[in-house]
């Protein structure tokens, strides 16, 4: 058995309603391959990357689906933050012509005070002759910015992203079924596929986000463990060991990194340390900067989503995808006892 999901699957091609998400530091160019292999969609997260290193990276990437034929569009995605390609609209620029030029299947944008240019510079930049556009996608938190994402700005696909998510998000944003309900009621059946995401580890969750009426999940926190995602290796290891209790949603991790450019109401979910602890009893930020540094014990920054605690292994990224479509066939199956014949 199979899930399909037409609405999703005809845009992208995949066999499993399961996006990686494009985690900065994180989504390496092999991690989105593998994701694909599986037969969700994978992204790569260049938030931090070089023009150069993101053209490199993708034709490597390329290398590695080499039945496609010259003008198909290579079937992974690229993810920017909005506000950082705003900081340096020259190097902003050259990215997503990167991105473009390499024919990626889509582009993420996300976190952003004018992600409009960006959505329309993406559909404006140029692509190899005879390639498609790619589509775009735009991270949400809100039904408002859904509905300008849909209905403005015309986006292929809307990831409606909840409170419980890892790593950067709206600080108001509800929880994930309670928005993802409210986005699919706003844009109605006509309006671009939404995916769900925020605090999923499980294909039950999966299933569920489904029967909601999602077009399909984004897990990051779940793909951060995997060994082909780049994320430091203690990292994964305080994950292995978190559970959803240990995560907070706040700046403080912020301000350890000295990373101040967010736009007003996006803060960041992370496991709980002492930086928490001293930014809030009012430690200057130049004090626990230093420790931060330093590397000193307790003076650590680790994104993860309140699904962690589901979460108890490193496996590879394609056996994983399979794994949680298996079941999240096996959610739906058992529902079915809830039926009479």
């Amino acid at each position: 058995m199979q899930i399909v999901n037409t609405h999703l699957t005809s845009l992208l091609g995949t066999r499993v309603p399961i996006v990686s998400a494009a985690m900065a530091g994180a989504a390496s160019t092999d991690l989105a391959v593998e994701v694909t292999r599986g037969g969700g969609f994978g992204f790569v997260g260049a938030a931090f990357d070089a023009p150069e290193k993101l053209a490199a990276d993708l034709k490597a990437a390329r290398a590695s689906f080499p039945d496609l034929a010259p003008t198909a569009p290579t079937p992974i995605g690229v993810g920017f933050i909005g506000w950082l390609l705003d900081t340096d609209e020259v190097r902003g620029r050259a990215l997503l012509a990167a991105a473009l030029a390499s024919n990626v299947a889509a582009i993420w944008l996300a976190f952003g005070v004018d992600l409009r240019k960006w959505v329309f510079a993406t559909r404006d930049g140029a692509v190899p002759p005879g390639a498609p556009r790619p589509l775009v996608f735009v991270q949400v938190t809100s039904v408002e910015e859904a509905r300008v994402a849909a209905e403005e700005w015309g986006v292929d696909v809307v990831v409606a992203q909840g409170n419980e998510s890892g790593g950067h998000g709206g600080a108001a944003a509800p929880p994930t079924f309670t928005l993802v309900s409210e986005v699919l009621a706003k844009l109605g059946p006509s309006g671009p596929p939404v995916l769900a995401a925020g605090g999923l580890a499980t294909g039950a969750q999966i299933a569920s986000c489904l029967t909601l009426g999602a077009a399909g999940v984004v897990l990051g926190t779940r793909y951060v463990l995997t060994p082909e995602s780049v994320y430091p290796a203690g990292g994964k290891a305080r994950l292995l060991r978190a559970t959803g209790t240990h995560t907070v949603r706040t700046l403080a991790l912020d301000y350890a990194r000295g990373t101040y450019g967010w736009p007003v109401g996006i803060d960041g979910r992370g496991l709980r340390t002492a930086i928490v602890d001293d930014i809030e009893s009012g430690v200057e930020h130049a004090e626990v900067q230093a420790k931060f540094k330093a590397g000193d014990e307790g003076y650590t920054v680790t994104w993860s989503g309140t699904g962690v605690g589901l979460m108890n292994e490193i496996k590879p990224a394609k056996q994983l995808t399979e794994e949680l479509h298996a079941d999240v066939v096996k959610a739906f199956q058992r529902t079915q006892s809830f039926f009479a014949v």
